[in-house]
């Protein structure tokens, strides 16, 4: 299978710099445990239907039950989380959250200091495509990961275009990963 990195919106032109493909689901595994100070961001469209077993935010409180990343979700979603058991870190628009990841002053939603890794998903992908290309562009020590099934090119790593279920199974993959115990030798 020929795997091509192609943004899934026509006639967008990324310019040069290109996000590097996730051909596997352990990259993300590898980013998110190196990360110091990850986030993830999820957008409205994480409660659509997306595959016939889970929706998209039952993924993400999944991963941030298992890594205790923090959560900002976009729009209406707070009630969703809490309705399923999880409190989000915050509640913004996509664009905010976008601009504070930008300021080199922020410290970040527990004023612990800026993050040094981004994972959106659920956003619409127009919307994704300009916040990752400002995060490309202007943040200082950022990485990005698109967890969407589309190839956004703005981002640090994204996903090829994929099918619900190639989706699915890579997120399957993250998730059992991620909950996995690193074994140390001593």
């Amino acid at each position: 299978m020929s795997v091509k990195a192609e943004p899934w919106q026509t006639a967008e032109i990324a310019g040069p710099k290109k996000a590097l493909l996730i051909l596997k689901p352990e990259v993300v595994v590898a980013m998110v445990k190196r990360a110091k100070r990850p986030i993830l961001i999820v957008g409205h469209h994480a409660t659509e239907d997306y595959s016939d077993e889970v929706k998209m935010i039952d993924y993400a409180i999944q991963m941030t039950k298992t890594t205790g990343i923090p959560v900002v979700n976009t729009a209406h979603l707070t009630k969703e989380f809490i309705k399923r058991g999880v409190h989000p870190a915050g509640s913004m628009s996509a664009m905010d959250i976008g601009n504070r990841l930008n300021d080199p002053e922020w410290q970040g939603l527990d004023g612990k200091g800026s993050y040094d890794l981004a994972l959106f998903m659920g956003l619409p992908y127009y919307m994704e495509f300009v916040i990752l290309s400002g995060l490309k562009h202007f943040s200082e020590n950022l990485k990005t990961i698109s967890l969407d099934r589309f190839y956004n090119p703005h981002a640090t790593w994204s996903f090829p275009n994929l099918s619900i279920k190639d989706w699915s199974e890579n997120f399957k993959t993250i998730l059992s990963k991620l909950g996995e115990k690193e074994n140390v030798n001593v």
